[in-house]
């Protein structure tokens, strides 16, 4: 409610800013040229972020660090040749040696009782020596508590019994258009503020091998800014300043930040076992689009369809089924595979597991006991003249079960790219049985989406075709 009156009353103030200026412009020319903004518009103060500022900068730390990078020599398989090194002069020290460094990020109080500080695990990679520079100047060293490289978030503790901690938003709540403040230590500048909105939420793909769920912002993210604090208005942290997007290593308007309630997470296990041990539900997805979802007849086009369950695996023993849709972990609603994956990473093995799914359509829960159970990449089959994924795959009707039998896959087709292997059987195809080949070509008739289910071995899966 608080910060919808703020909003409400900044787009008051600066539209009666702007009307005062339209007017004002007739009398410029009588205005001293040195004539400032005045602090307040009619009865209408001039709105600042000045107080908020201040509150919250003392939690926003500089971090500096020093260590030796570990480099490797030159790549070319001669020069290990000790004859061609002696002939062509090459050094004799031109192979694996060290460097020192320097590097520079930021930081934020999360605990100051404590003395823990999250950053970002990228800025005290490598580092041996840290030393935590706080807004009135002390300098403080520092010592790493527990580094997590999926999530990069970092924990650290300082000594010392006056620091001030920020208060934590729920990431959960923030919403496009919500007004940010990024503050941090950008190319050494210490505790510089930038302003803007959220412009994203959910964003992937910058770490394919992390656990990601960014919060993207147009406020001024440069290099020095990782692991400072993203704040609301009302001064809650709500994400930590992780990565930016650009060509030239400078701010473009497109910023990351690793949510709030993701980094507190990592940070209560970093502080309670010096490492995250991710679990597994033992599931292969895919994310429930609108046209998969027509497919499966479903009402919301949301949740991670399960493809496959591993056998043995803690979810086969929740009683999870293929082409199951898990639409909550823990009462908290799932929308897609890469938010599924994100809820089961950041919990460790043994913890119990609320699942909920739809089954047919009707919802259902379960119970899963998280284990440390590989889970195996999610695939994808087909055939030729249905699609054009099955392009490189012979079809042949299955002589015993029935079926559309996967005779043969070329090797780099279009076929094996999707993931069809060899002797997989199509036993249905958008929620109907295939007993054969022309089954299978009569039901991916203009369909835009083939939802195929596959026995592979002793196990079912499900392969989304679009």
């Amino acid at each position: 409610m608080k910060a919808t009156l703020l909003a409400t009353s900044l787009a008051r103030s600066f539209s009666a800013t702007l009307a005062c200026a339209a007017l004002l412009g007739l009398a410029a020319a009588a205005m001293p040229a040195s004539a400032g903004i005045p602090s307040a518009v009619g009865d209408t103060p001039v709105p600042s972020l000045s107080p908020m500022i201040k509150k919250v900068s003392p939690a926003i730390v500089n971090i500096a660090t020093r260590g030796t990078i570990h480099e490797k020599g030159p790549q070319n398989p001669l020069l290990d040749d000790p004859f061609f090194r002696r002939f062509f002069d090459v050094p004799q020290d031109s192979g694996p040696h060290e460097r020192p460094f320097q590097s520079a990020g930021s930081g934020v109080i999360f605990d100051a009782k404590a003395g823990y500080i999250v950053t970002n695990a990228h800025v005290v990679e490598n580092a041996s020596e840290i030393t935590v520079t706080l807004q009135d100047g002390r300098d403080l060293k520092a010592d790493i508590v527990g580094s997590d490289e999926p999530s990069d978030v970092a924990v650290l503790k300082v000594k010392t019994d006056t620091l001030t901690q920020i208060s934590l938003g729920d990431s959960a709540k923030v919403e496009v258009g919500d007004f940010v403040v990024a503050i941090g230590n950008p190319f050494g500048l210490q505790h510089t503020v930038t302003s803007g909105i959220i412009s994203g939420l959910s964003r992937s793909g910058i770490n394919p091998d992390g656990y990601e769920d960014f919060i993207q912002t147009d406020a001024s993210i440069n290099p020095g800014n990782s692991g400072g604090a993203l704040v609301n208005l009302r001064g809650e942290l709500i994400g930590i300043n992780t990565a930016i997007l650009s060509r030239s290593g400078g701010n473009i308007g497109i910023g990351f930040a690793i949510p709030v309630n993701m980094a507190h997470s990592v940070m209560d296990q970093l502080v309670k076992y010096g490492s995250v041990k991710r679990g597994l539900l033992g599931v292969s997805m895919y994310t429930v689009t609108p046209d998969i979802a027509q497919s499966l007849g479903l009402a919301n086009a949301q949740g991670a369809l399960v493809s496959q369950v591993v056998d043995g695996s803690p979810a086969e023993k929740a009683g999870i089924h293929t082409g199951d849709v898990i639409t909550s972990v823990n009462g908290q609603s799932v929308k897609s595979n890469g938010e599924l994956r994100n809820a089961i990473g950041l919990l460790r093995v043994g913890d119990k597991v609320d699942i909920g799914l739809l089954r047919e359509g009707k919802a259902q829960h379960v119970t899963a006991i998280i284990s440390d159970t590989s889970t195996p990449t999610a695939g994808t089959a087909v055939p030729e003249g249905i699609h054009r994924a099955f392009d490189g795959a012979t079809l042949v009707d299955a002589p015993d079960s029935g079926g559309a039998l996967v005779k043969s896959v070329e090797p780099g087709s279009a076929a094996a790219q999707v993931g069809l292997k060899n002797n997989d059987v199509i036993i249905g195809a958008n929620r109907g049985k295939v007993s054969t080949v022309q089954q299978l070509k009569d039901r991916a008739r203009n369909a835009a989406v083939l939802v195929l289910e596959v026995r592979r071995g002793n196990a079912i899966v499900l392969i989304p075709l679009r």
